[in-house]
């Protein structure tokens, strides 16, 4: 179960009545807005859709081990890129639930690690957009945080989703996994 692929991953997304705010910043920000619905990325690259129903179980299970928990979007920060710009994302607080979700479902199935081979760790992020470098980030940020209304939710399900291949190649839900026992 350790072949990869971009074209599936892990995922929580955000109740759908709570997208339009995300959604407007996202169309005029991000490049990948039709392809992603928006979402916390827990485990990118993931496993070909042909290994779901092995994957799933142990997905499955590994959710029922974390309670339901509250979630915020009250704040814009960016990961610089360098030279090749910048992810603007709204950062899920608290974070540490998200962090201990993430770890549960690595711990599962270890080789989908690429989430948390960051310098800093696994950082629980919702992207909004791109921008060109660091100063650019800083300003969207700024401009962005001036009119947002934070959103807060519950998170209680993780989705397993899977794109084709152009043209085809926006993300779909495969799977849902409830968060606690059943």
């Amino acid at each position: 179960m350790s072949t990869k692929t971009h074209t599936t991953a892990v995922v929580l997304i955000p109740p759908a009545e709570l997208w339009p705010p995300i959604q407007r910043i996202r169309e005029r920000h991000d490049r990948k807005v039709r392809r992603w619905m928006p979402h916390i990325t827990l485990l990118y690259p993931f496993a070909p859709r042909a290994a779901f129903a092995d994957v799933a179980p142990v997905l499955e299970a590994a959710c029922a081990g974390i309670a339901p928990f509250p979630i915020t979007l009250a704040r814009f920060g960016a990961f610089s890129h360098g030279r090749r710009g910048a992810t603007l994302y709204l950062a899920p607080e608290p974070a540490e639930p998200l962090i201990e979700l993430q770890a549960r479902l690595w711990e599962a199935l270890p080789a989908y690690d690429d989430t948390r081979r960051h310098p800093q760790g696994f950082t629980p992020h919702l992207s909004v957009g791109q921008a060109g470098g660091p100063e650019q980030a800083r300003e969207l940020c700024s401009a962005l945080a001036a009119t947002w209304q934070p959103l807060s939710f519950t998170a209680g399900a993780v989705q397993l989703i899977w794109r084709g291949e152009p043209p085809d190649d926006v993300f779909r839900v495969a799977h849902t996994f409830t968060l606690g026992p059943r």
